[in-house]
């Protein structure tokens, strides 16, 4: 019984719990539209994107609540430009990988200039969920209450773009305003996992618990909540192999969450079951 118990007696634990289950909210309520819509790759470049605003706040010498502001305009300001990019007849996929390369590799041009290059980088592309500071807590809580807050007020032209853009154009729904606030949305979530996971491992967070959720449920409504629900597990147990194991914890709460995929991918019957089911049927 201590094994389980033991973790949660030390506050950086019961802060990194915390911080991921606030992550998760955010990942699960964006993350069914990334997976309806296949913004996979764009939540991939908003992730890295943000590093060009959290090293321009780090070299600026502020503190981690600028690194993260700094990250979430880099981050805003990325998914405005892929909108405006894409309106101006680039293809969306194009307009996502030019803006990836360029401020990404910005980012990294920046950090080289600090001292301890190699640590600082490290820290931003992979994070450390057991290191984050309270201030940065309260940050991931804004981040997340904002994105539940506006995919609660918009959620049925959200719906509505998602699944036929040309009729919510007729119906007279703002459909390039609509597009663009949920990229901005994916982006906040992004930066709200940014701090926990790093930059390279944010796309598995918003991704993973969301396919999940969305082979074994139909209504975004219900993938939202189980989603929330699968992303929390993954960083309870996650935070338990980190623990015991003594190996990262970002990286612990991603494989988590994938293995979670892979379990459900194989059981499901939107999965790997039918065609089992009808291999042995043979």
């Amino acid at each position: 019984m201590e094994c389980f118990t033991d973790p949660w007696q030390h506050e950086f634990m019961q802060r990194a719990l915390l911080a991921g289950a606030l992550v998760a909210l955010a990942s699960s309520v964006v993350g069914a539209f990334v997976v309806i819509k296949g913004l996979a790759f764009l939540t991939d470049a908003v992730a890295h994107t943000s590093l060009a605003g959290a090293a321009i706040a780090f070299l600026a010498g502020g503190g981690s609540v600028a690194i993260s502001l700094g990250a979430a305009v880099a981050a805003g300001l990325t998914a405005v430009g892929v909108s405006v990019l894409t309106r101006a007849r680039l293809r969306e996929d194009t307009a996502i990988g030019l803006l990836f390369a360029a401020l990404f590799a910005f980012g990294i041009l920046l950090i080289s200039r600090a001292r301890n290059y190699t640590l600082e980088l490290s820290s931003f592309l992979v994070g450390n969920i057991l290191t984050v500071p309270t201030e940065d807590i309260i940050v991931m809580g804004a981040l997340s209450a904002v994105v539940v807050v506006i995919m609660l007020m918009f959620y049925r032209e959200m719906l509505f773009v998602a699944y036929d853009p040309t009729m919510a154009a007729a119906a007279g729904v703002p459909v390039a305003l609509v597009q663009t606030g949920l990229m901005v949305l994916v982006a906040l979530a992004a930066v709200a996992a940014f701090r926990l996971v790093g930059v390279v491992l944010v796309m598995a967070m918003l991704v993973a618990p969301a396919a999940t959720a969305a082979l074994i449920l139909r209504r975004i409504p219900l993938i939202m909540l189980a989603g929330a629900f699968f992303g929390v597990l993954s960083v309870v147990v996650g935070l338990y192999v980190s623990y015991h194991a003594d190996v990262a914890a970002g990286p612990s709460v991603v494989v988590t969450s994938v293995i979670l995929f892979l379990l459900v991918f194989v059981l499901s019957p939107r999965g790997l079951a039918p065609t089992i089911g009808r291999v042995f049927a043979r």
